[in-house]
């Protein structure tokens, strides 16, 4: 499992000839085929190659990429509506798919020119997952890196180009530093620990494991993790774009709570086909036998409060997204940096997106009837999925909601990452 596809190779069609409708209509017309598809993808760890190379065709991977390198440039917003459409047809693909897509934003802000040369390459085809939790360490060399380490949850490597990788530099003359490294495929091996139901949801996600045994990697490929911080970035000022701001928060955040809102879409869906499709247990009240659920008030009343919870956790995700555009381009056009509080904002906003839609979901699942949990039922599967994420560290909003308030409040304390640099 160590090697690419030889089918991720090539070009799909050039930027002049791609728009957003295209790719938002392009990623919904996928959906049947990825519902089609869900146990498969579930079975295997990660979506097909035939899916696989479906997406390479429509040039998802691209969207936030720099016109520069082969992509499309075409903005957060963009991706985020096509990685939804995506995770309306499969949440776990739109984990994988879009956790390993749109790490080009980072390499685009946070890298020099010369890396991003030799990362995005000739023919501009690349993917690349991002473990953040330290898992290695990198040494000068030379050459440039020695890197070695063991990263878990590195989601969608299976068809990824590079890896991008946490890790430790340790100098005598301070305190270990936090880089990120990034490692070409062929140097790093993929261990088979992401199917066969080893965790609750998100089965399909390709969330493998990734362990590198001194890869040397060029000089420009590591840099330090610090993307808390406001400033002029590389990709600011190579490509003329504040959208390549760097912060990384709000940003990260979001490609979490875009396959959970696709999944709650889903549910939807899944719901209303139930409600269609099968009838009441006992009579509702008035009636003298069991009606079909659609009819009932009390299922009237159930899906209405769904599509409320669906549609307000899509509709912040997208106004969040587009805050994110509008306030990195009105601080450029003003000369002022995009700011961590800025940042925090966002991220605030985006965490109740992935609340709302994750309770959404359960209460489908909750009111959905008992024949809905069984194994192979697609509410259940969603129930899983945004399971997956309610545990996930940066979807704690009480843990964060302390850091936030400092941070507003300019306030000194203890606290993870929202603290002023």
């Amino acid at each position: 499992m160590s090697a690419v596809p030889t089918s991720s190779a090539g070009r799909s069609p050039s930027g002049a000839e791609i728009t957003p409708k295209l790719l938002i209509e392009s990623a919904e017309a996928l959906i049947p085929l990825l519902r089609e598809e869900q146990e498969r993808t579930e079975e295997r760890g990660h979506y097909s190659i035939g899916m696989h190379e479906r997406f390479v065709s429509a040039g998802f991977s691209r969207i936030l990429q720099p016109r520069r390198y082969g992509g499309y440039e075409l903005g957060v917003p963009t991706f985020v509506r096509v990685m939804v459409a995506i995770g309306t047809g499969c949440p776990s693909t739109a984990w994988c798919l879009g956790l390993a897509s749109s790490h080009a934003y980072i390499i685009a802000s946070r890298f020099s020119e010369a890396a991003q040369a030799a990362i995005f390459g000739p023919t501009g085809d690349f993917r690349c997952p991002h473990s953040v939790a330290p898992g290695g360490t990198a040494e000068r060399v030379p050459e440039g890196w020695r890197v070695s380490g063991r990263w878990r949850y590195c989601s969608g490597i299976p068809y990824a180009t590079h890896f991008m990788g946490t890790a430790f530099v340790h100098d005598a003359a301070r305190a270990p530093q936090l880089y990120a490294v990034v490692v070409p495929r062929e140097q790093i091996t993929v261990l088979d620990d992401w199917r066969g139901g080893e965790v609750l949801g998100m089965q399909g996600s390709g969330s493998n494991t990734v362990v590198i045994e001194d890869a040397v990697i060029p000089e420009p490929f590591a840099v330090p993790f610090d993307w808390d911080k406001s400033g002029v970035t590389p990709g600011m000022k190579l490509h003329g774009n504040p959208m390549y701001a760097g912060l990384r928060h709000a940003f990260y955040h979001a490609t979490l709570v875009v396959p959970i809102v696709g999944a709650a879409k889903a549910a939807l869906d899944e719901y209303e086909m139930l409600l269609r499709m099968r009838k009441t247990t006992l009579p509702p009240f008035g009636e003298t036998a069991p009606v079909d659920r659609w009819r009932s008030p009390d299922y009237q009343r159930d899906y209405g409060l769904a599509v409320g919870l669906v549609d307000t956790a899509e509709e912040l995700l997208y106004a969040a997204t587009e805050r994110f555009m509008r306030l990195t381009r009105e601080r450029y056009e003003r000369g002022e940096l995009y700011t961590l509080e800025d940042d925090a904002r966002i991220y605030g906003i985006l965490q109740h997106a992935g609340d709302i839609a994750a309770r959404a979901v359960e209460h489908m699942f909750h009111t959905g009837g008992s024949s809905a949990a069984r194994r192979g039922e697609r509410l259940q599967r969603y129930f899983r999925d945004v399971a997956m994420y309610c545990g996930h560290l940066s979807a704690q909003r009480l843990d964060l909601a302390g850091d936030f308030g400092r941070l507003y409040l300019g306030v000194e304390g203890p606290g993870g990452h929202f603290r002023r640099p």
